[in-house]
């Protein structure tokens, strides 16, 4: 049974999206404070979490931060901030979706299946045959998850491990922001670029020595994305 942790300090929609999420069969935890959430992670091995960012935002992405430096769990953030500035902040801060509030039920569970798809999908990958990823310095090990550029170890997030290594597998072949959406969230690419554009950034930060003249991930313009 996967366990999601719920932190918000709405009690009332903690109460309601746990009511939803038990009755879908997921193992439920609430928490009202960050402490509270950060100990809940570590000793029930929580396996997604779904956090607020309030409007002064700082704090609540701070703590997931925090959480992201020591865990790989997916993190959806469920705010009432739908601005395109928070939407950044939060996923640059390291959550891997973002709703804005009141959002349908139906599809926050369906946000959390396809989350939950990709953590066990790494989980697992272990038991699979190892294989390796190389274009020029840039390697990437699949069996251990490890990413280095002239040796040097890169810690990605999940998202931007499963962005990557599906552009270095389709190794010079141009992928539209569409394209790469829908093969690593599942899910139908309606208004993502933003989303997309946030962690190409990001890789772009963690394995580029001059992320405005990029080596390994290119853009092609009004086309996507593109690795060598």
């Amino acid at each position: 049974m996967n366990r999601i942790l719920i932190f918000d300090k709405d009690k009332e929609l903690v109460e309601f999206i746990g009511f939803y999420l038990a009755g879908e069969g997921y193992e439920v935890w609430k928490a009202y404070s960050e402490e509270e959430a950060f100990l809940i992670i570590g000793r029930e091995r929580i396996q997604l979490l779904i956090t607020d960012v309030e409007k002064e935002a700082q704090v609540s992405l701070a703590f997931i931060g925090r959480v992201r430096t020591k865990y790989d769990l997916p993190i959806i953030i469920l705010s009432e901030q739908g601005d395109e500035q928070h939407k950044v902040s939060g996923l640059s801060a390291g959550a891997d979706d973002y709703l804005v509030k009141p959002c349908s039920i139906l599809e926050l569970v369906a946000r959390i299946k396809a989350q939950l798809r990709r953590y066990i999908q790494l989980a697992c990958a272990g038991k699979k045959e190892t294989a390796t990823f190389r274009v020029g310095e840039l390697c990437i090990d699949d069996d251990t998850k490890k990413v280095t550029v002239e040796g040097n170890e890169v810690r990605l997030t999940p998202i931007e491990y499963k962005i990557l290594k599906l552009l270095v597998e389709k190794h010079g072949k141009v992928l539209s922001i569409d394209q790469i959406y829908e093969s690593i969230w599942h899910m139908r690419a309606v208004g993502v670029d933003n989303t997309v554009a946030v962690h190409i950034r990001h890789i772009r930060e963690k394995i580029e020595r001059n992320p405005k003249n990029p080596q390994y991930l290119q853009v092609v313009w009004g086309a996507g994305y593109k690795v060598g």
